[in-house]
C-alpha cells in the first residue's frame, strides 16, 4: 500500500511537473524569457510560487528546460528536413525554407530562442544547440560534397556558418523594432523575401546550383 502511495505521488509530481513546463513555454512564446517570473508562472499553474521551487531550483534551471524543449522541436524538425527524399542540394534549400517559417509564425519565440538576452543557463543551452544543428549542417554538408553537389572544403567551418547566416538573417525581421514596424504599418520583410535571400545566399555558400522545382 506505501508503495502505491508513493507512486501515486510520483505521478502527481510529474504531471504538475509538466504543467509547470506547458505554462512557462507558453509565457516564454508570447512574452519571452523576459516575461517568466516565477510568481506569475506560479499564478499561471495555480500553486504557490514555494512549489516551483520542489520541481526546480531557480529560474535559470527552468528556463534552461523550457529552451532545450522548443529548441529540440526545431533540432528534429530540421533534421527531418535535411535527410528526407530528394537531393543534397533539395534537401538543404527545403530545411532552411521550413526553419525560416516556422520561425516566423512563431516569433517572439523564435527571437527568444535566437537572440533574447538570457540567464546564463540558457546561454549554456544555446550554445548545445547551436552545435546540434551545425552538425545536421555537416551531415548534409559531407553528403553533398561526396555525390559532388556541394563544393566545401571545410565542412565544420562552413556549417557553423550556416548556422549563423541563418541566425542574423532571422533576427533582424523578427525582433522587436521589427514587430514595431509592422504593427505601425510601416514595410518590413515578408517571408518570402527573407526565405527566397536565406535559402540563396547558403546555397551558394556551399557552391550548390539552384535546384529545379
Amino acid at each position: 500500500m506505501a508503495y502505491r502511495t508513493t507512486e501515486a505521488r510520483l505521478d502527481r509530481d510529474q504531471a504538475q511537473r509538466q504543467l509547470i513546463l506547458a505554462c512557462a513555454l507558453q509565457r516564454v512564446s508570447a512574452g519571452g524569457f523576459a516575461a517568466l517570473t516565477m510568481q506569475a508562472l506560479a499564478e499561471d499553474v495555480g500553486i504557490a510560487t514555494g512549489s516551483l521551487y520542489r520541481h526546480f531550483r531557480n529560474k535559470g534551471e527552468l528556463a534552461a528546460e523550457v529552451f532545450a524543449s522548443a529548441s529540440q522541436r526545431e533540432v528534429d524538425a530540421l533534421a527531418s528536413a535535411l535527410r528526407g527524399t530528394g537531393s543534397a542540394t533539395q534537401r538543404l534549400r527545403l530545411g532552411l525554407e521550413q526553419f525560416a517559417a516556422r520561425a516566423w509564425h512563431s516569433r517572439r519565440l523564435a527571437f527568444a530562442l535566437i537572440a533574447e538576452p538570457v540567464d546564463p543557463e540558457v546561454d549554456e543551452q544555446r550554445l548545445l544547440y547551436r552545435e546540434a544543428y551545425a552538425e545536421l549542417f555537416s551531415e548534409l554538408l559531407e553528403e553533398g560534397v561526396r555525390v559532388g553537389e556541394f563544393r566545401v572544403e571545410r565542412i565544420g567551418l562552413v556549417a557553423a556558418c550556416l548556422v549563423g547566416a541563418i541566425a542574423e538573417a532571422l533576427v533582424g525581421p523578427l525582433s522587436p523594432p521589427a514587430r514595431a514596424a509592422r504593427e505601425a504599418g510601416q514595410p518590413t520583410l515578408e517571408l518570402a523575401q527573407v526565405s527566397a535571400g536565406l535559402a540563396t545566399f547558403c546555397l551558394r555558400a556551399v557552391g550548390a546550383e539552384e535546384p529545379t522545382r
